[in-house]
């Protein structure tokens, strides 16, 4: 049991880690300090559903990881 959740730990932060750097860049750096960042309110589908599914991967390694302390 404790060797298929560190599986699931490993899977699921590998595919936290490539769903977070698929992500498209949102501000300008260091430009957003002096407010010289361009703030865009839509989202676009395809970054809509990258955001779900960062969201669930990141919820089940978080869930899986407070199960391995446990064990």
């Amino acid at each position: 049991m404790k060797t298929f959740l560190l599986l699931v730990q490993i899977v699921s932060g590998l595919s936290l880690i490539v769903t977070v750097l698929l992500h498209s860049a949102k501000g300008e750096g260091l430009g957003g300090i002096g407010g010289a960042a361009h703030v865009f309110g839509s989202q676009k589908g395809l970054e809509e559903g990258l955001n779900r599914l960062t969201t669930i991967i990141a919820v089940t390694f978080v869930t899986v990881s407070i199960i391995v302390m446990f064990i």
